[in-house]
């Protein structure tokens, strides 16, 4: 079967590593903070202005004064801090985050990505997507396989008006991992219940299966 969000976020959480700062962005990618793994100690960022998330409040015990980027209210850990948007993204824009997860409408096999527009739409904007992937160390994008017309969003180029170019190191999906390679899409796990072939007729770029490839542990 398929992954859904909650697996997608707790595999991308084992690719978090002791003393790294980290951005999660909206959508799946906030989940992660529900998942660091034990012993791991990572400090989460937020780009209005917060460093040392937390995980999600329980039900009654949110604050409405602390919230994300996405406005969804968080927890804080001891010793975080607060400050305004110009320092915040000048740590994001002088490289000082290790890790960055995004969610993407579109990733192409080069290592594109569109996460931020679609044409004739109403957008409030990209955000603080641009700079984020400007300047991150490691950029992993958090997405559904396909779209809800069942088109595959892992493509040749991306259509929808791009984020950033060449950034993306690597892709979790619902049906699997791959890595961004010279060779495209190198997909190093699928989901359990998922073939091989399934993966082959949902991916429209340049896809290539690791030799080692194996079935994702969840």
């Amino acid at each position: 079967m398929p992954l859904n969000k909650e697996q997608i976020a707790r595999r991308i959480a084992r690719e978090l590593r002791d003393g790294y700062y980290v951005n999660l962005g909206i959508g799946i990618p906030t989940l992660v903070a529900n998942y660091i793994p034990e012993g791991c100690d990572v400090v989460l960022q937020s780009e209005n202005g917060l460093l040392g998330m937390g995980p999600f409040p329980f039900e009654g015990e949110a604050d409405p004064d602390l919230i994300n980027a996405g406005k969804q209210t968080i927890t804080t850990l001891p010793g975080s801090a607060f400050f305004d948007s110009a320092m915040s993204f000048g740590m994001i824009r002088s490289g000082r985050v290790d890790l960055t997860v995004l969610g993407a409408m579109e990733v192409a096999d080069n290592g594109d990505i569109a996460n931020w527009k679609i044409p004739k739409k109403m957008v409030k904007g990209m955000g603080g997507a641009m700079d984020l992937v400007a300047a991150a160390k490691n950029i992993i994008v958090a997405m559904q396989h396909t779209n809800p017309k069942g088109e595959s969003k892992l493509l040749p180029q991306c259509t929808l008006p791009l984020t950033g170019v060449g950034c993306i190191k690597k892709v979790v999906t619902d049906l699997g991992v791959f890595d961004i390679t010279p060779n495209g899409f190198r997909c190093i796990e699928y989901a359990p219940g998922v073939t091989i072939d399934e993966i082959k007729a949902k991916t429209a770029g340049r896809l290539v299966i690791a030799d080692d490839v194996k079935e994702m542990d969840i």
